[in-house]
């Protein structure tokens, strides 16, 4: 771990929000922590008292491809320098509390801050606490605003590594943008009209071939129609129908 974060704190107004792990007790979650930072496009690690993270240890076992980068980069600080030097957000469970009874109120949803924190021109830092009590009263007192996942009223506590990787996966907008993940087909392209017209005429065509009730067949199309246009084929899926009720207008002809 390195051990001098004034640089990374003030290198520029917006980067990715850091993470800070105030007092882990087990190392597992630190790794866990660290994991989940490299699903979701984080890097910038910041510690304060942390526990041992030896290298061959559960740290680094549960860190996955983290233990590459981001864990063996974390950054060792104070918890004064943490609030310092960011604007902190304490990721907190918040139990059913108001204005009157919780040391800090309102706060916000991970979903909340994904909207908002491309306009703070600060570094920032999420900042999660302990396995067992989270963050205490006197450091809540001293960050500068509170988020909380929305969870049963009847027990909203979450486990560190969970609470971590909820709020991150929440802001990964920040980081990997609308493009940057794994996954396909995030926007379907429907099939061309044409397309689609072509599969409704070979419907017809198979409805006629197979002698379906003609009085019926227009009922039936209007049905394939809302079915087909719920399902908003790609032109892919509309060839290969095509080509599937091709072939089954054309069996009972050879037969």
């Amino acid at each position: 771990m390195t051990s001098n974060p004034s640089e990374r704190a003030q290198s520029t107004d917006r980067t990715p929000p850091a993470v800070a792990v105030v007092d882990a007790q087990s190392p597992g979650n630190v790794g866990t922590i660290a994991r989940a930072m490299k699903n979701f496009g984080f890097s910038d690690l910041l510690l304060v008292d942390p526990p041992e993270l030896d290298p061959d240890g559960e740290a680094y076992g549960y860190a996955g491809h983290a233990r590459d980068d981001v864990l063996p980069n974390a950054t060792e600080i104070s918890f004064d320098h943490l609030v310092e030097n960011y604007h902190t957000i304490g990721c907190t469970a918040v139990t059913n509390e108001d204005d009157r009874r919780h040391v800090r109120f309102p706060f916000s949803t991970p979903a909340e801050l994904a909207d908002r924190l491309p306009t703070v021109e600060a570094p920032t830092a999420l900042v999660f606490g302990r396995e067992r009590v989270g963050l205490t009263n006197e450091e809540l007192a001293r960050i500068d605003e509170i988020c909380s996942i929305p969870a049963s009223a009847e027990y909203p506590v979450l486990n560190l590594g969970q609470a971590a990787t909820i709020t991150l996966y929440e802001l990964r907008s920040l980081t990997l943008g609308d493009d940057g993940t794994q996954l396909p087909d995030v926007e379907r392209v429907r099939a061309p009209e044409a397309t689609i017209d072509r599969l409704y005429d070979q419907w017809a065509a198979l409805l006629a071939e197979l002698n379906h009730p003609e009085e019926k067949r227009d009922k039936t199309m209007r049905m394939l129609r809302r079915v087909f246009g719920r399902a908003d084929l790609t032109e892919r899926e509309a060839n290969t129908l095509l080509g599937i009720v091709r072939r089954a207008t054309e069996r009972p002809a050879e037969n």
